[in-house]
């Protein structure tokens, strides 16, 4: 046992929910920003400025006509395998042969590819790892190791995975639909929670294909905890928080967290109710890619992802229109309810002493 130990440990492996569940989580989340989320930023872009560049058609392979955004979109696989391999601290040739990986789980995957992505890239890399170095040939071995049991893994049970991750999603998705006000505080408390903990929202969201009114939730509970922290810390943290934490991360404040967690309350009870007012009075929908729900206010993606769900569902007919109370509603869904409304329960709780001065410094 110890030399099994022994072993996992000169290969750096460790099996562990920090490192599945939050490393390459994350990383996941990183990939799929890089390759997907910025190929539909692009082709937004081109659309509504009319940039023939990026609405042209620049590659055709195999019949299929790509634009530059689209090329970007298309290597989402390959972009999130990297990533999770990169986080796993794999060796050069496991990590450059994810690529492989990564595209046979996302195309196998179907609509719930990620998940599929995020499970089989992780298998692949630490067996890859496990043969890495351990042969004379190692330039051989280890790729066919990796991609093999990558293609094998993607063969086997990317599709099943990726059905699970869309039937959970589309259950979620259904049931907002079906009890807005209630799935509506649900959602937005749990994704926003899950963003400020060092876990990836976005990932989550990506996996299970978070999108239409669950999405928008989902996008008023993160805004709701990046907003809240950034205004509510400012007397501690001024101008440099306020940008750190509403358009980087409120996971800055988790150190803070742990110490005092009830300063945690004040922008969690502002998602749970800044999400039903998303879902039932301004039936705020995320009809973009699913990874923006779980991004709330960082870079602006979460708003730019509504933006580009509303471009799609007027090019498509399915909205006539962007009108002036989408853009009320995303406005005060996104920033104004958010800040006053963590102010507001961030005052009382400093009246009763729950929290004090300096308790949100980072």
């Amino acid at each position: 046992m110890n030399k099994v130990k022994a072993f996992l440990k000169k290969k750096d492996i460790e099996i562990s929910l920090k490192r599945y569940g939050i490393d390459a989580l994350g990383a996941m989340a990183q990939g799929l920003f890089c390759s997907l989320l910025i190929g539909t930023i692009i082709n937004t872009i081109g659309t509504q400025f009319k940039i023939p560049f990026l609405m042209q058609t620049v590659a055709t392979v195999s019949g299929k006509e790509y634009t530059v955004g689209g090329l970007a979109m298309a290597m989402s696989g390959p972009a999130m395998a990297v990533a999770i391999g990169s986080a796993l601290k794999c060796p050069p040739l496991v990590l450059f042969s994810m690529i492989t990986v990564g595209f046979a789980a996302n195309a196998l995957g179907d609509a719930g590819g990620p998940l599929a992505v995020l499970i089989i890239a992780i298998l692949s890399a630490e067996i890859g790892k496990l043969v890495s170095k351990e042969t004379k040939v190692d330039i051989l071995v280890t790729p066919l190791v990796t991609i093999g049991v990558g293609i094998g893994l993607s063969w086997l049970i990317a599709p099943p995975l990726g059905k699970a991750a869309m039937w959970l999603g589309k259950v979620i998705m259904w049931a907002t639909e079906l009890q807005p006000f209630l799935m509506g505080i649900l959602v937005s408390v749990i994704v926003g929670m899950a963003l400020t903990l060092p876990i990836s929202s976005a990932a989550i969201c990506a996996a299970l294909g978070l999108t239409g009114l669950a999405g928008g939730a989902a996008v008023a509970g993160c805004s709701a905890q990046m907003i809240g922290f950034a205004v509510i810390s400012f007397k501690e943290n001024r101008f440099g928080g306020l940008i750190s934490q509403g358009l980087g991360t409120s996971m800055l404040q988790m150190g803070n967290i742990v110490k005092n967690p009830r300063v945690w309350i004040a922008p969690t009870l502002a998602s749970a109710i800044t999400g039903p007012v998303a879902t039932c009075i301004f039936k705020l929908k995320m009809n973009g890619a699913a990874i923006s729900s779980g991004m709330g206010t960082c870079g602006l993606v979460g708003q730019i992802g509504v933006y580009t769900g509303w471009v799609n569902d007027v090019a498509s007919g399915a909205k006539a229109s962007i009108t002036a109370f989408d853009w009320l509603g995303l406005v005060l869904v996104s920033f104004v309810l958010p800040a006053v409304l963590s102010l507001i329960f961030h005052m009382i709780f400093k009246k009763i002493g729950w929290v004090k001065e300096g308790d949100l410094k980072i």
